[in-house]
Formats: structure tokens, C-alpha cells, sequence
């Protein structure tokens, strides 16, 4: 096994990355836990400048689709978002010093990568349902509902145009309702 990981970063690709809790153990398994990591994760986005594409925060490891980021590289940009979370955090050590990350450099590769995420606390038997589980990114795609974290997806993209889309009531959201 080698010593040191290769990573395939300032490729301009997109980036599934999944990281896991110390021995996968479940600190994320509170509301409490769950919400400091969608805060730290959305301050985390802001600063580096990097799109969040999708995400899901199960309670032992976190699933992520996302851009390079403008301000540094991916890897120190991630290790900054860890830090973060585990200073804030009273379980010590918080997580797995290591991370996994695929490039994805297809739409079908991303579609695919987005729907294990969302699936994830279902094949789990965390919920019956994806939209029941509050902590990822599926409620955006659905209903384009903003929550903690920016989703950058045809919903914001619209939003950025000014378009109207419909919402989950079936009344338009957007600057120029019909």
C-alpha cells in the first residue's frame, strides 16, 4: 500500500469526497453534532470559495460532492473544515485522518454519486424515505428549499437568472413570479 495518497486536484474536476469519524464511530449522531458540522461546512464554503453539489452527513461519516475550491488546495481546504469541526467538538480524536475522493468527470458519474448520498440513510434504515432525513442535500433538489448549506444546482442557478420555479406548494419562487 503506498505511503501517501494521490490526488488528482486542480483538474477543474468535481470531487466526491467521503471522510469518517474516529474508529467510524458515531459522533454525528446528534441534531447537535449534525448542524455544527452543516455551519462549519457552509463558513468553510464561503471563505475557500468552492461549490457544495450535494451532501449527506450520516451518523458515523459524511458523503460530499464538491468543486475545487478558489482559496487553496482541496485537500488543506478539507483538513481546515475537519479541524474546525473537531475543535468544536468535545470527542477527541474526531475523525479519520484520511479522506476518500473520486473525480467525477462525467454527468452520469455525478447523477450517480448524488443518488447514493441522498439514498444513503435509507439503505441504512435511518428513515423510510430520503426526504426524511434533514441532513443532506436532498430536500434542495426536490423543492429547492435553502437550507444551512449552499446547494449549487439548477435551483440556485435559476435563482442567480432570476427565474421563476415552481415550488414545493406549487407556487413560484423567483424574482418574476408569473
Amino acid at each position: 500500500m503506498p505511503s501517501r495518497l494521490v490526488r488528482f486536484q486542480q483538474a477543474g474536476d468535481t470531487h466526491f469526497l467521503t471522510f469518517s469519524c474516529h474508529k467510524r464511530q458515531p459522533y454525528l449522531a446528534t441534531a447537535t453534532a449534525r448542524e455544527l458540522f452543516e455551519r462549519t461546512l457552509e463558513q468553510t464554503r464561503r471563505r475557500y470559495v468552492f461549490h457544495v453539489f450535494g451532501y449527506v452527513i450520516m451518523p458515523e461519516h459524511i458523503h460530499m460532492l464538491v468543486s475545487e475550491p478558489k482559496r487553496g488546495m482541496l485537500d488543506r481546504v478539507f483538513q481546515a473544515l475537519k479541524t474546525s469541526v473537531s475543535k468544536q467538538s468535545d470527542k477527541r480524536p474526531f475523525w479519520l485522518a484520511r479522506y476518500y475522493d473520486f473525480n467525477v468527470q462525467s454527468e452520469e458519474k455525478r447523477i450517480e454519486k448524488l443518488k447514493y448520498m441522498h439514498r444513503n440513510p435509507v439503505t441504512r434504515g435511518l428513515v423510510t424515505r430520503p426526504e426524511e432525513w434533514k441532513w443532506s442535500s436532498f430536500q434542495h433538489y426536490l423543492t429547492g428549499e435553502i437550507g444551512s448549506v449552499e446547494i449549487e444546482s439548477f435551483w440556485t442557478a435559476g435563482k442567480r437568472a432570476g427565474l421563476a420555479m415552481p415550488g414545493k406548494d406549487g407556487f413560484f419562487i423567483g424574482a418574476n413570479p408569473p
